[in-house]
């Protein structure tokens, strides 16, 4: 018989607050048509998206993070000694070691928390969650910060045709913590490796530096059609499964958020799951481009700032990409 003791944490955990934070500069479609032959007409038609938020040197992944946290954390009540753990996906954190969750900590005011990233792409935001839900429910952590955070012009490829115009920057968070009822479903997630090639960095770091830096930066790409395709139909049966696992039906959802890699994506996804007329839909990605990591706590954010959501709402998050990685759950609105 094990002499290990049960774990003491809540019986189950929930969202309790989210923040936003997007660059002060705006870029419209007319600036990336400086650098790509195509058109403002063309962009919206394939994309959905009219602007997007450019990070300036002084907002750095730490940067926009801690902005984020602090309106998270003040939404959710909680102070930032009462942190436990704080975890942050992203991309686009050029510093391999140390995590910047842990400076992100520090800056925020956490004392001693558990603190590390993670990379999972778009569906980076889900996997986080995932692990805060975990940490709450075993005790060994009663709040823990999940932050989604991209400066994803840092690696945009401006003459790039398929991908100039889809990236923007920013950071949404939000504060995990323990709930008396089911606030977070089961996690439908996983990863189909055979076709990591479609969107992947141009060049590895060390080609780029064995090289002495004479190609053209690393950036993003993307084999558009087969992602799409991805997307849409294989992304769409995740969903369903999330619905399936949580115990519900898309009657009963009032929100749906996913990924906001391109409006197209979003509106065929919504026809194949059938989801009725009353659902908020997130199409955050109009103004904000596709911001990978931190696209899905941003669009929460949004949607309860307007109001076009409320606190309580039943929402279906779903996040995908590069990877090919994914994970869907349903929530409760904080």
């Amino acid at each position: 018989m094990s002499k290990i003791k049960p774990a003491k944490g809540s019986p189950y955990a929930r969202i309790l607050g989210v923040g936003g934070y997007r660059p002060t500069r705006v870029v419209p479609n007319e600036v990336i048509l400086e650098t790509i032959d195509s058109s403002d007409e063309w962009i919206r038609s394939r994309s959905g998206i009219a602007t997007r938020h450019w990070a300036s040197p002084q907002e750095t992944v730490a940067a926009m993070s801690v902005e984020a946290s602090g309106k998270a954390l003040a939404d959710a009540g909680v102070s930032p000694e009462q942190i436990g753990a704080v975890i942050v996906s992203t991309v686009s954190h050029f510093k391999q070691t140390p995590a910047v969750a842990t400076e992100i900590a520090h800056r925020i005011g956490a004392v001693k928390p558990a603190a590390f990233d993670i990379s999972a792409g778009c569906a980076g935001f889900g996997y986080g969650l995932t692990l805060a839900k975990g940490m709450v429910v075993e005790g060994s952590a009663q709040y823990v910060l999940v932050i989604g955070v991209e400066r994803l012009s840092d690696l945009t490829d401006l003459e790039d045709r398929a991908t100039a115009f889809l990236f923007g920057d920013g950071a949404g968070a939000v504060v995990v913590g323990p709930s008396d009822e089911p606030a977070i479903g089961p996690t439908v997630w996983g990863s189909e490796g055979d076709k990591s090639e479609t969107i992947k960095q141009t060049v590895p770091w060390d080609e780029y530096l064995g090289k002495g830096g004479g190609e053209k930066f690393p950036a993003i790409t993307q084999e558009g059609q087969a992602v799409f395709r991805w997307a849409v139909f294989e992304m769409a049966k995740v969903a369903q499964q999330a619905l399936d696992a949580a115990g519900i039906t898309a009657d009963d959802l009032d929100v749906f958020i996913p990924h906001q890699a391109n409006m197209r994506i979003i509106d065929s996804m919504v026809k194949t799951l059938k989801l009725p007329d009353h659902v908020t839909v997130a199409r955050d990605v109009e103004t904000t481009g596709n911001t990978s990591a931190a696209s899905i706590p941003l669009a929460m954010e949004r949607l309860l700032a307007t109001g076009a959501a409320k606190s309580g709402d039943t929402a279906l998050v779903i996040g995908f990409g590069a990877g090919l990685v994914y994970a869907a759950t349903v929530v409760t609105l904080p």
